[in-house]
């Protein structure tokens, strides 16, 4: 009976990988565990076929170390490598490292350079080398070329595969240019115009160049291309210049002109996310690099130093509370009611360092108007300060029935509020 349930699974996948809640479908994710366990390429090749590759990603993520590089060896040609750029960069170094060089070589060639860049720049340089050599002279030579950009430039992100014409030709030619070639790029959206030593002229919109009679000369219908991108500028820049312009590809030049890639706004979506992410693990005092993959040793190291840190205010803080301890003993409420004080601060002060730290990122915050961006986180945490005093003090001077505690603990409030908005600012803004 197991036999005849297992048989009918292999025949009749799931139709999803997803359940109802986005997930990875339990049952699916077990007929391909067990497709990969029983060495059954076959079925493991029908259950995969058409997955798009964030799916495939998810679900090499949620198998073992051990089953994972043994299920692209056994999906073979099946395996779309572009599902390796979804996965932590943990996973998908273990991944390469297990797999053979040639493997990966030939998996990566048809992708485009892009997404292969993003594959291989993680590995250790001996790493590389081995898998690149079994790459054509060519395509090894363009992908070193954009692995020699400097980490989180433009170069690294760059897709080098482009349509680029001479000003010459005309809009027929160009589309059965287009039609013709064999090294057309997956997605672009631009023609781009270049000179003989191809410095980039100008650009031609498909839409525009698809509107446009054969006959008409695209020196006619180009545009001056006004957002250009450096291979050696920061990709954070980048994206910061294709959210301001609302851009969806700009080309990249050299540092002599010429034009060597494109970027694209599927690359820009994953370095806003990249760089969103690194800010949050920035505020939280965790590695910028940390991934859920991690191991236990190297996510502790990680975190280690920030709760070091946190560990030295501490005992600060302890120090000067037990400076006044003999006041604290005489009056015991001090002690129940400083956790508040305290608690108020610590929270008035992360509000403000999200919106610093947020606001550093987009640029909203520059040398013109930085001292009017602190008065203002002052002047809230005085308000916020007041208003939670006043509230604090008359319970705790109905609590303990002393209204001048009341008066010294809302005072003390408003203080820690007015101290919590300053540091919460100026810490950012180093």
């Amino acid at each position: 009976m197991r036999e005849e349930s297992s048989a009918a699974a292999d025949e009749h996948p799931p139709l999803s990988p997803r359940n109802a809640d986005g997930a990875i479908d339990d049952a699916f994710l077990a007929q391909v565990q067990h497709a990969v366990a029983a060495s059954n390429g076959e079925h493991l090749r029908r259950l995969i076929r058409g997955l798009h590759e964030a799916d495939l990603g998810d679900i090499i993520e949620a198998l073992d170390s051990e089953q994972r590089p043994r299920l692209i060896e056994l999906a073979g040609g099946e395996f779309d490598f572009t599902a390796l750029t979804e996965l932590d960069e943990t996973v998908r170094v273990q991944i390469l490292q297990a797999l053979r060089p040639w493997t990966v070589a030939e998996g990566i060639r048809d992708l485009d350079s892009d997404d292969a860049v993003y594959i291989l720049e993680d590995l250790d340089e001996d790493e590389k080398a081995a898998i690149l050599q079994h790459i054509p002279a060519p395509e090894r030579v363009a992908l070193q070329r954009s692995l020699d950009y400097p980490e989180e430039s433009a170069g690294r992100r760059m897709q080098t595969e482009f349509i680029a014409v001479p000003p010459f030709w005309t809009v027929g030619r160009t589309i059965d240019h287009m039609r013709e070639t064999d090294d057309l790029p997956e997605t672009f959206y631009e023609v781009f115009v270049v000179d003989p030593a191809y410095r980039l002229i100008g650009s031609v919109p498909l839409d525009r160049l698809l509107r446009t009679k054969r006959a008409v000369l695209l020196t006619a219908v180009k545009s001056d291309q006004r957002h250009i991108v450096k291979a050696s500028e920061d990709q954070e820049e980048v994206a910061r210049m294709f959210e301001h312009y609302n851009l969806v590809s700009a080309p990249v030049v050299d540092d002599a002109g010429r034009l060597v890639g494109v970027m694209t706004i599927d690359d820009v979506v994953d370095v806003i996310q990249e760089e969103a992410d690194e800010d949050l693990r920035a505020m939280a005092g965790v590695g910028s690099d940390e991934e859920l993959s991690d191991t236990v040793a190297y996510t502790a190291r990680g975190r280690l130093p920030w709760l070091v840190v946190n560990l030295g205010t501490a005992f600060l803080a302890a120090f000067i509370i037990g400076l006044f301890s003999a006041t604290i003993e005489k009056m015991v409420a001090l002690a129940v009611l400083m956790p508040i004080v305290a608690s108020m601060g610590g929270n008035a002060a992360n509000q403000t360092m999200t919106v610093a730290v947020r606001a550093l990122a987009t640029k909203d915050i520059s040398s013109h108007n930085a001292r009017r961006v602190v008065l203002r986180e002052v002047l809230v945490g005085l308000v916020n300060g007041s208003i939670l005093a006043v509230l604090l003090g008359v319970i705790a001077a109905a609590w303990f029935w002393n209204l001048q505690l009341g008066g010294v603990i809302a005072s003390a409030l408003v203080v820690n509020m007015l101290a919590a908005g300053l540091f919460g600012i100026l810490v950012p803004l180093g």
